[in-house]
């Protein structure tokens, strides 16, 4: 085994070895990272399998910040999943994209990095078996991986592979909204990665020097010279190959054929959606759904593809009176000019994602920290780059973080190929459809306080015509977007539901197969959730190769209840510079 690391291997795209130490499957956020971290052992060979296209660095599509729009819906970047009917939003499918390219949704989100609140890490630790998932133990992982240009400290990383870079929001309306929600009762806060989430703030960006860095260009890239990493991309996973209940492999498809590679262990990176996808297919999941579609079943694992959570949200729009959009820079006859200053000096409107600021805060007094996440933009626009206005305007992107609406993924039937049935149950629950009424009103008192009145023109969505309850919700149902936030399908946990062993990352009732992404996390996390992924895959390196874990931080986290005090002082949160 140790002698296969000297192999030849065209990485990307050339020869496959047959056997490795371990076979990672998806070059997404986890598998970028764990490719990285488990290579760092040259006695360990380790491929990547990626299923779809190399991240070219000459790619601007998902290279130029301000293109974000354009790998979505595309089938070059995107798997294009969608939802099954959705029976509480008028029987509608919602579309969900999802990264089909080496760094996988990091390559096409929004580079908006948010690492959730400490509060939900307790909430995962309050779980049976879950102990060692505390802040205080994920904390210093969170420091491992990142390099906060905003300045190292007790909680923030100075030397981390993810160099994050702050947002200007120069934009006088981010100054309105900055100054809008001191008015209308909330914090400010220095930073909601840090001592204190709740509160509003310039973000933090996967955006490095006028570039997309995603986890691929963080972690994968840096190291490909390494002779025991190799990375195939156009590389689609079929099955896990099995010998008893132990993962020996799998089999994937290369520009139309299929090979097997053997490895001693085998990682699922694919995400909330194509890791129980393929656990299913190869025989692992609940039987009583697989067997009447004819798998062969390797281990009866009930919570395979249960517990799918997600986060909603809707754009409140507003008309503004002043022309101080980004509106006219991103027309169609300045784009020449914005591509040009993007290309040759990485400098402009096409060198941000323009989420530049935003924050979180509570809908009510009885949740116990906020949840409710704002992103601020200052335009009208979605995300497919259609404008409700002529002209000029701005919104806030606004949901509910704590959903207790559980969905599923299931398999159709026994081709690779089919996309799965998902079942999100968006609005299906009381708590759901009382938060979201909330949301919109919190979002729309602070929107309409004084700070504003130089810009406000009048809301342009929803729009005067809703304002009930009934209303609320069924403009809700008819008009919100999933936040690409899909999660928990695997879950880590020690009950009869739950998947993974939280002390290993291993699938319950196999040996040699483990499972690290978004599906892995029990609970879905306050904001973005690609910062915990790369936290949990950081940690999860460490389990899968027999590391010391990092030593647990003692720093403090804000909370409200045990009254905490509102330290560090606020900062500013724009700057003109």
């Amino acid at each position: 085994m140790k002698n296969r690391a000297r192999m030849p291997f065209a990485r990307l795209t050339g020869a496959s070895p047959g056997a490795v130490d371990i076979v990672i499957v998806g070059g997404g956020s986890a598998g970028s990272v764990l490719g990285n971290r488990l290579s760092a052992d040259a006695s360990t060979t380790v491929l990547v399998l990626e299923a779809g296209r190399s991240d070219y660095a000459l790619d601007p599509l998902i290279n130029m910040p301000a293109a974000l729009p354009f790998p979505i819906g595309n089938p070059l970047y995107d798997w294009k999943y969608e939802s099954e009917p959705e029976p509480f939003m008028g029987g509608r499918k919602v579309y969900h994209a999802r990264g089909k390219v080496l760094g996988g949704s990091s390559s096409i989100n929004g580079m908006i990095f948010q690492r959730g609140n400490p509060m939900d890490y307790e909430r995962w630790a309050a779980d049976p078996g879950m102990e060692a998932w505390d802040y205080a133990h994920c904390l210093p992982y969170f420091k491992r991986m990142e390099t906060c240009l905003a300045g190292a400290d007790a909680w923030r990383g100075g030397s981390g592979p993810l160099v994050l870079e702050r947002g200007p929001a120069s934009n006088p309306l981010f100054g309105a909204f900055f100054e809008a929600v001191q008015e209308a009762g909330y914090p400010l806060t220095s930073d909601v990665n840090g001592y204190r989430q709740e509160g509003f703030a310039r973000f933090d960006r996967n955006v490095h020097k006028g570039r997309r860095l995603s986890a691929s260009r963080a972690y994968l890239h840096p190291v490909m010279n390494r002779p025991n990493l190799h990375v195939r991309t156009l590389a689609f996973t079929r099955q896990i190959l099995f010998e008893g209940n132990r993962a020996v492999g799998v089999e994937y498809e290369h520009l139309g054929r299929r090979h097997t590679v053997r490895a001693r262990e085998v990682i699922l990176c694919g995400g909330a959606i194509n890791s129980p996808q393929l656990l299913q297919l190869s025989g692992v999941g609940d039987a009583d759904t697989l067997q009447p579609l004819g798998v062969r079943m390797v281990a009866d694992v009930k919570g395979v593809g249960q517990h799918l959570q997600d986060h909603l949200e809707v754009y409140i729009q507003y008309q503004s009176k002043l022309p101080v959009s980004i509106a006219d820079g991103l027309s169609w006859h300045r784009r020449p000019g914005l591509a040009a200053n993007w290309f040759f000096r990485k400098k402009g409107l096409g060198a941000t994602n323009h989420f530049e600021g935003g924050g979180f805060a509570r809908s009510n007094d009885d949740v116990d920290y906020p949840n409710l996440m704002f992103h601020f933009l200052p335009i009208a626009i979605r995300y497919d780059g259609t404008s409700p206005v002529q002209g000029h305007g701005y919104q806030v992107h606004i949901g509910p973080m704590y959903s207790d609406a559980r969905g599923s993924v299931t398999i159709k039937d026994t081709d690779p190929h089919t996309k799965p049935a998902l079942r999100f149950n968006y609005l299906s629950t009381e708590q759901d459809r009382r938060e979201w009424v909330e949301a919109i009103r919190v979002a729309r008192d602070i929107l309409t306080q004084p700070a504003f009145e130089p810009f406000n023109a009048g809301e342009i969505s929803p729009g005067p015509g809703v304002e009930t309850d009934a209303e609320i919700l069924r403009w809700v149902a008819e008009d919100a977007e999933t936040a690409l936030h899909p999660s928990c399908t695997t879950r880590m946990g020690v009950d009869d539901q739950s998947v993974l062993d939280p002390a290993s990352m291993r699938v319950h009732g196999t040996e040699g197969l483990r499972v690290v992404d978004a599906g892995s996390m029990p609970y879905v996390t306050n904001g973005n959730i690609y910062a915990p992924v790369v936290m949990l895959a950081e940690k999860a390196a460490d389990l899968v190769a027999g590391n010391t874990p990092l030593t647990p931080s003692d720093a403090p986290w804000f909370n409200l209840r045990k009254g905490s005090p509102l330290w560090p002082p606020s900062a500013p949160p724009a700057h003109t510079d």
